[in-house]
Parts: structure tokens; C-alpha cells; sequence
């Protein structure tokens, strides 16, 4: 028994060293890129597996429809991200290969197809072999540290926004468990001062910044009392002293997750913020509630880079059965007007968001099921560049908000 009682100790050790060094490059910090000053701006494209290269191409020439000018000018690049798909990380057993991760650094915001992580039933036909998200290791490479992601229903009242911590939690470390024996497995969780104050801090900022009045804290504190519980007492210290003009409230995932479908409470909130397992979670809720989990876009945040992607998965099946050009593009397009906003061009980004609004919410000339029952993701894409081109696009955006 003690020599597999060592074993465990010595794993676990690995790991607080590991992450005892993360906190000492934390502590040292890093400005935030001004995408004002960078001649080119370079927008890598990472298509991703199944379905992705197909959604991800329509957003991407809707981009390069909107950024036109600025291509031309050399003021913006684009530039092709390969190599990041199941069969090359499979084949050479990386969650992200060198060689990919060294061209996404080469980049200052990147746009991204949903990317296939192995499960349990791939594991098991041997399809593919265990692999770390790919997910996971490129927000953890580029300290993508934020994921952000907005939801939106007008006719119920709901403007929320989502801050998920991205870099700890449960996920960081969920390729680094340890089945002692076969009968006892531990899998960790890991928190730290300097990640929690900076996701705390951005949405308490952009409450700030956007006149918002609220921020909730989404936890298990109550159960989970060291890690969660660190997030709580940092919240509540950072809203009494440096907040007090933004109402702040803190919720267990449990109850959160109620009250996000209760009619007479979905309206009073504004801003959440959350760590990595639970933001998982309340936001595939909350993309649901807008409509679907294809309905959603989502931003990776930080100092450095930035990764715009689809939230949902990469929907092996429709490949599978022939329906790949039917895949609704929808979120990937929603991730590229945030990419807009956060890179600058706050009106094409606008411009963008109300020209999905007419098209999927409100005209519907075409409408995309998934199947030979509606419309392809190209034709939905053309679709949105023509509505673009309509010069009075805002002027019929607003008529359908009085609607």
C-alpha cells in the first residue's frame, strides 16, 4: 500500500510545482494589446474537425467582406491555421502540435472551428486515442484566460453576459487524474489568487464600463470550500472595496441554473462570472434558452491574443450522413461579429450583429434545419452579406425591435 501511496504523493507533487511556477509567471504580468498600433493585424483561421472547415469558411468570408478595405490596404491579414485537426494531433499524440501552436502565436486573434475531443467510446473502439482538448491546451498556451460569451432575448427581457474563467478550475488539470488503484480515482481542481482576481476583475469592469448594475457569482461554495471558496470571499472583498456601485449577489450553480429558466428572475440579471466547470455549464443552459447551443457565439480573452469560436461541438453524425454543407453557421458568424468588436471595428461588428438579428430572428427568408429541408450554410452566409449591402439595414433592424 505505501509504495502506491508515494506514487500518488509524487503525482500530486508534479502537479503544485507546475502550478506554484504558473503563479510566478502570473505575478509577472503582461500588458494588453493595443490592436490600434498593429499594421498588419493578423486574423489566423483554424477551421477544426467535422463540421468546422465548413461553418468556419462562411464566417470567414463574411469577414473578409466586411474587412475589404482593410485587406486591401495591408492593414489586415488573414492567414490559413493548418494542421489543427483530430487526425494530425492524433497522429502525433499532442492536444496541439508544436508546429500549430507556433503559427497561432504568430497571430493576434484567431477564429476558430469546433475541434473533436476524444470520448470514452473513442477511446474504447480505438477511432482515436485519449487526447487533452484542444480546447483546453490552446487557452492555456496563449492564456486565453476569459471566455465570454453574450446572450440575448429580447421578447423574455434577457441581456446577459457570461465571464468563465478559462485557464483553471476543474478542466485545466482533467487530463492529469490518477486512478490509484482500480478502485480509487482522483481527479483535481486547481485555483489560484492571481487567476481568480483578473476574471473577477474584467467583468466587474465591463459591468462597470457599460453602466450595468449587477454582477453574479455563480459557485458551490457551500460544498466545495477551499476552491469556491476562495472565489466567494475574493468577490464579495473586490465588489465591497473597490465595486460598491454595482449590486453584487453570489448563487450556487444548483439554484443558478433554476432561476436562469424562471420567468420572474431571468430579467434582473446582468453580468455573471464563474469558474471554468460551472461557466461550462450555465452557458450551454443560458445558449438554450436563446434558442439553441448553434445559436451562440464565444470569445476567449487574453492579454495577448484572442480566440473567437462556435460553442457547440463538431457534429461527427451530420458528416457522417452526408449533411455536412446543411451545418448552421449561425454561432461561428455571431463569434466573428465579437471578433469585430473586440479587434476595434465596433460598427462592422454592429453592423454584423443586426444583419443575423433580420436574417435568423426576424425576416427569415432562409432558414438553416440541418438538413435538405433548408437552407446550406453558403446560401445562409450569402444571405447575410446581401442583407449587409442593404443601406438601410439599421432603419429596419429598429422596426423590428418595435415589433
Amino acid at each position: 500500500m505505501e509504495d502506491v501511496v508515494q506514487k500518488a504523493k509524487d503525482h500530486f507533487g508534479g502537479l503544485v510545482r507546475a502550478q506554484l511556477k504558473r503563479i510566478e509567471d502570473l505575478k509577472k504580468g503582461a500588458d494588453w494589446i493595443d490592436y490600434s498600433k498593429l499594421n498588419p493585424l493578423i486574423i489566423g483561421v483554424a477551421g477544426g474537425d467535422y463540421i468546422g472547415p465548413e461553418i468556419t469558411k462562411h464566417a470567414e468570408n463574411i469577414l473578409k467582406f466586411l474587412l475589404k478595405e482593410e485587406v486591401e490596404n495591408g492593414k489586415i491579414q488573414f492567414k490559413d491555421i493548418v494542421g489543427l485537426t483530430i487526425a494530425n494531433r492524433a497522429k502525433l499524440l499532442k492536444a496541439i502540435p508544436d508546429d500549430v501552436v507556433n503559427e497561432l502565436k504568430k497571430c493576434h486573434v484567431i477564429l476558430k472551428g469546433p475541434t473533436h475531443t476524444p470520448s470514452s467510446a473513442d477511446l474504447t473502439s480505438g477511432k482515436w486515442p485519449n487526447l487533452e482538448s484542444a480546447n483546453v491546451a490552446m487557452r492555456r498556451e496563449l492564456d486565453l484566460f476569459a471566455n465570454v460569451r453574450p446572450v440575448k432575448v429580447p421578447e423574455l427581457g434577457i441581456d446577459w453576459i457570461f465571464f468563465r474563467e478559462n485557464t483553471e478550475g476543474a478542466y485545466v488539470l482533467g487530463s492529469k487524474g490518477i486512478n490509484v488503484t482500480e478502485d480509487l480515482a482522483f481527479d483535481f481542481c486547481v485555483h489560484t489568487k492571481q487567476g481568480t482576481d483578473r476574471i473577477l476583475r474584467l467583468a466587474f469592469e465591463y459591468a462597470k464600463k457599460t453602466g450595468l448594475n449587477r454582477v453574479s457569482l455563480i459557485t458551490k461554495a457551500n460544498v466545495v470550500k477551499a476552491t469556491d471558496g476562495m472565489y466567494l470571499n475574493m468577490a464579495k472583498k473586490l465588489a465591497k472595496e473597490e465595486y460598491p456601485e454595482i449590486k453584487f449577489d453570489d448563487w450556487y450553480i444548483d439554484i443558478m441554473a433554476a432561476k436562469l429558466i424562471d420567468p420572474e428572475r431571468q430579467k434582473e440579471f446582468k453580468v455573471f462570472v464563474a469558474p471554468n466547470l460551472y461557466g461550462d455549464i450555465i452557458t450551454d443552459e443560458a445558449a438554450q434558452i436563446q434558442g439553441s447551443v448553434g445559436t451562440a457565439g464565444s470569445a476567449n480573452i487574453g492579454k495577448r491574443y484572442a480566440m473567437f469560436e462556435a460553442i457547440h461541438g463538431t457534429a461527427p453524425r451530420m458528416v457522417e450522413t452526408g449533411r455536412t454543407k446543411y451545418a448552421d453557421p449561425t454561432s461561428i458568424i455571431k463569434a466573428s461579429a465579437m471578433l469585430l468588436n473586440h479587434i476595434g471595428y465596433i460598427n462592422k461588428a454592429k453592423k454584423l450583429e443586426m444583419a443575423l438579428d433580420v436574417c435568423a430572428l426576424y425576416e427569415k427568408k432562409l432558414k438553416v434545419t440541418g438538413r435538405d429541408t433548408g437552407a446550406t450554410g453558403e446560401e445562409f452566409g450569402k444571405y447575410i452579406m446581401e442583407t449587409l449591402q442593404n443601406p438601410n439595414l439599421e432603419k429596419k433592424w429598429k422596426s423590428y425591435q418595435n415589433v
